[in-house]
């Protein structure tokens, strides 16, 4: 998770309907992830060749209140798949701007707490290939209470912005994750190709903080459409 620092006003036009904006010490973040899906179930069935694939998404972060209740949620700017089934059935089921590429990771040789000492994924656009690494540092923690880690990690909402202006809002569950400072924090390649240029400026620049999640089973439950903008 390398995550950078944006003006509020570039975010603008990309928030959901019914959603504003969420910081953290009064910084608005975007994070570029990659991360490893392994074993994939939809609906709770296993589809061949398709359980698992890398995944890098460049994603912000909003929120939404419910009768009360703050709800911490993540919007994607790019999700990065390396299946056109995959990109399919998640734009058909939340509008997610997923898209195809050809993708490819790497771990480093494994520590004897069995996490690799590096990590890479890539995606080749038309210029060649992109790619974002790292290493490990040797500890890992849990996400401290208000903690700039807590707050990239711990959101459990997704919101998506639909075409007619509408926003559908999603369940995530999955328990706390453990996390690494990341060393040598690492992105090269055509970002301009997959994100646009404004958005690759912010990505060249060094990342105002990077670290590494273990992951854990993750559940996402399916949409509920909140309705049209006024």
């Amino acid at each position: 998770m390398l995550n950078f620092i944006v003006e509020p006003s570039l975010l603008a036009h990309l928030v959901p309907h019914g959603t504003v904006l969420d910081s953290w010490n009064d910084r608005t973040f975007v994070s570029l992830v990659g991360f490893l899906f392994s074993n994939t179930r939809v609906l709770g069935i296993p589809i061949p060749a398709h359980r698992t694939f890398e995944e890098v998404n460049l994603r912000f972060y909003v929120r939404r209140e419910v009768a009360g209740e703050i709800r911490r949620g993540v919007t994607f700017i790019r999700e990065l798949v390396p299946r056109s089934a995959i990109a399919l059935t998640a734009r058909l089921t939340y509008n997610e701007p997923y898209l195809a590429v050809p993708m490819r990771h790497e771990f480093g040789a494994a520590r004897p707490d069995g996490v690799p000492d590096r990590v890479e994924y890539g995606w080749r656009s038309r210029r060649g290939w992109t790619r974002l690494a790292c290493s490990l540092d040797s500890t890992s923690r849990m996400a401290a209470p208000r903690s700039q880690e807590e707050f990239i990690t711990e959101h459990y909402w997704g919101y998506t912005r639909q075409r007619d202006g509408g926003t559908v809002e999603y369940r995530v569950e999955h328990p706390r994750w453990r996390v690494w400072d990341a060393q040598a924090p690492l992105i090269e390649g055509d970002l301009d190709a997959t994100y646009g240029s404004a958005l690759a400026r912010i990505l060249a620049s060094p990342p105002a903080s990077a670290f590494v999640a273990d992951g854990s089973p993750v559940a996402v439950y399916p949409p509920t459409r909140l309705g049209s903008a006024e």
